[in-house]
């Protein structure tokens, strides 16, 4: 695996190509005075997401359900770890409205892991989805969900709901899994998928960080193994620490081998692969329903 060289490193010790350039552009320009008028919540702005420029620019914008405490804690993950409060029941109306207030194309849903409520939050997923097609007729909808622990009837709520993808990532290679998403599990994020798939969701998705330790041939076969669940698109973007308590980078992969790992998925089969070192599970997320 092709790795980052001392010459091509910033003084902030990354590599240059994870410089980011600032986002521009009239339409990138209307959504960010209309998110702070009107104290709008989304993932673009609240993860400083690399691509929210281009991402805006092209009508897409990517929004967090179930609160920002998660009951996980994964090594990589930014987001705090706790005890999450109550479920707020006027939540799907108040993304509904966000979506029609910034007037976006395609929208992106995710949400934290919320082991500690009976339905995982599926309910709430379930509810979002149908109040955003209600308001928003002309909008398209990616949804990033958890693995709702595997559990079908949660899973049926989204299926249900039957939005253009839905996405749901493996993260990491299998031999890693249990050190970098700990409460996860390898095989039941990709029976969550097959099981999507089985069940007549259109477009499935899936999205791996390099960077934690893997090897080549492990990233080829976790890529094998999303095509045996038939999943039709991937996701692959190196992997940034949050925070020193989070996990360390062990390397930073080359723009090189992002464009191997994308040639390997095309010829694998899926229909997409979004493939670079700033490539989040949302980039290019409105070109996935095609």
């Amino acid at each position: 695996m092709e790795t980052a060289t001392q010459s091509n490193i910033l003084p902030t010790g990354k590599p240059k190509w994870l410089k980011v350039k600032l986002p521009i552009g009239e339409k990138y320009t209307e959504l960010r005075g209309l998110v702070d008028k009107y104290k709008l919540n989304t993932i673009c702005t609240s993860g400083s997401c690399p691509n929210m420029g281009e991402c805006w620019g092209e009508g897409t914008a990517t929004f967090m359900i179930l609160g920002n405490v998660c009951t996980r804690s994964c090594g990589f993950c930014g987001v705090k770890t706790g005890r999450p409060e109550d479920v707020e029941w006027d939540e799907p109306e108040k993304v509904a409205r966000s979506i029609k207030i910034m007037k976006i194309k395609h929208a992106v849903i995710t949400s934290v892991d919320r082991d500690d409520l009976k339905d995982m939050g599926s309910i709430i997923w379930y509810e979002t989805i149908k109040a955003i097609r209600r308001m928003n007729p002309e909008t398209t909808l990616e949804t990033l969900i958890p693995d709702f622990q595997g559990v079908e009837r949660n899973i049926d709520r989204i299926i249900e709901a039957n939005p253009e993808v839905v996405s749901h990532n493996m993260e990491t290679v299998r031999r890693l899994t249990r050190e970098v998403r700990i409460q996860a599990k390898y095989d039941r994020s990709l029976e969550v998928l097959k099981y999507l798939k089985d069940k007549g969701i259109r477009r499935t998705k899936s999205g791996i960080m390099l960077g934690l330790g893997e090897t080549e041939d492990e990233v080829i076969q976790t890529m094998k193994d999303l095509r045996e669940a038939n999943v039709d698109i991937v996701t692959i973007g190196q992997y940034l620490q949050p925070s020193k308590k989070h996990l360390p980078v062990k390397e930073f992969i080359t723009p090189e081998q992002f464009a191997k790992y994308e040639q390997i998925g095309k010829e694998l089969g899926f229909r997409h692969v979004e493939s670079g070192a700033l490539v989040r599970s949302s980039y290019h997320a409105q070109k996935h329903i095609l």
